[in-house]
């Protein structure tokens, strides 16, 4: 059976992410934590910012917290802000930009399996 998890927001720490400078992930609750089908993370993308395209083997759920930034998806960009939420299908082709003064961030959610990042060419 799975235990319950409480996870305060003092005890997540931050990582940048290789792929990009000005991303940073923080894992809120995986399965190393015994969750048992999905991944919460909380992602901040500073000013300037740009996380190149790329692809996940897994789909992305994707709540926007604060800020406002574009997402691109496919080949169309979207202006995002606090309380939007995205579907990003496994295999799409993705990027980010901040082309703010503030930072942004949101929560995603993934299915537990390989989430790697894999630049497009």
């Amino acid at each position: 059976m799975t235990q319950p998890l409480l996870r305060r927001a003092d005890d997540v720490s931050y990582e940048s992410v290789d792929a990009a400078d000005g991303l940073s992930k923080g894992v809120l609750v995986d399965e190393d934590d015994g969750a048992p089908n999905f991944a919460l993370r909380r992602f901040t993308l500073d000013p300037g910012a740009e996380v190149p395209e790329h692809t996940n083997e897994v789909e992305h759920e994707q709540y926007v917290l604060s800020g406002e930034y574009v997402v691109g998806i496919e080949g169309e960009e979207h202006v995002v802000s606090e309380g939007d939420a995205l579907l990003i299908p496994a295999g799409a082709v993705h990027w980010y930009r901040n082309e703010g003064d503030e930072p942004g961030a949101f929560l995603c959610a993934v299915p537990n399996g390989d989430d790697e990042i894999r630049l497009a060419e």
